[in-house]
Formats: structure tokens, C-alpha cells, sequence
């Protein structure tokens, strides 16, 4: 992640703008007027766009996986074996997370409304607050990708 500054004259800030966000994988762009006034400073805190090769599909992602109701198992028993308000580790959310992608992804469209979605959407997120990792992509393309290093090393 990094930090791009352009000052440009503030006819060109359109432009500049719409080419920050197709070049790059960024929140808003910030702008701001000049200390003369006469130009404009943008700021984009920006990540290189991901490759194919970056991100696994689901289906590379969870190709080894077990099955979704052993996911489910290990979860409930992950969670009754913790002690009450006792802090979970990353492991279990990680895994809480692939396992709602999965559910998601097997959802057909409108079987479960956007429940499904929704609930895969809100689990990647946390994972990647937890993280602190400050990559600007796809929630859940993140969890496939820290389920396959995950998987690898355990």
C-alpha cells in the first residue's frame, strides 16, 4: 500500500481522477486546493490492482476444504469449548469466514435472499479489521486467499 499526491490544475482533476482509480485499487480520492490556490492536490491511498495469479477462485481456494458440514461441526465446537467472553483466536474467524463464503457460494440466487451474501460480506470484513492489513480488495477474495496460506501451513 502507498500514497499517491498529484497537483494538477483543477481542469485536469477529472481526468486525473477517473486514471488514479482505473491504475490503481483505492479508496476515495481526496482533494484539496493548493496553498497558492490555483492548482489542486489529490490524494489516493492506493494498492496495485491484483493480478489473476494473486487471488485463487473459490474453487482453488477451497479445493481441499473439508466438507462444509465438518466446517460447521469444528465451528460449534470450537465455540462451545471456549470459555465465555474469552477472546477467539484469528484461525476461528478465518475459518468462521470460509466456511460463510462457501454457504454463499453454494446459495442460489434468491433461495436465501442476500442472507447468505450478506453474512459471507460482514465475516470477511471483520477478518480483514482483524487483520489491520490495510489491503483494499475484495472482502472475500481476502478470505480465499488467507484460507489457502492457511491451509498450506496447518
Amino acid at each position: 500500500m502507498f500514497e499517491i499526491r498529484v497537483i494538477c490544475d483543477p481542469a485536469d482533476t477529472e481526468r486525473v481522477t477517473t486514471a488514479l482509480t482505473a491504475a490503481f485499487t483505492g479508496g476515495d480520492v481526496r482533494r484539496y486546493p493548493t496553498r497558492d490556490g490555483e492548482r489542486t492536490r489529490l490524494y489516493l491511498t492506493a494498492d496495485h490492482r491484483p493480478t489473476p495469479e494473486d487471488w485463487p477462485t473459490p474453487q482453488q481456494a477451497y479445493a481441499d476444504a473439508p466438507s462444509i458440514n465438518s466446517e460447521i461441526g469444528w465451528t460449534a465446537r470450537f465455540l462451545a469449548d471456549a470459555e465465555c467472553y474469552s477472546e477467539l483466536d484469528r484461525e476461528f474467524y478465518l475459518r468462521k469466514a470460509a466456511l460463510l463464503d462457501r454457504i454463499a457460494l453454494l446459495d442460489e440466487p434468491g433461495a436465501m435472499g442476500a442472507a447468505a451474501t450478506e453474512t459471507a460480506e460482514a465475516a470477511a470484513l471483520m477478518l480483514l479489521d482483524m487483520d489491520q492489513t490495510g489491503v483494499i480488495c475484495d472482502p472475500r477474495a481476502y478470505v480465499r486467499r488467507q484460507y489457502v496460506y492457511w491451509a498450506k501451513n496447518n
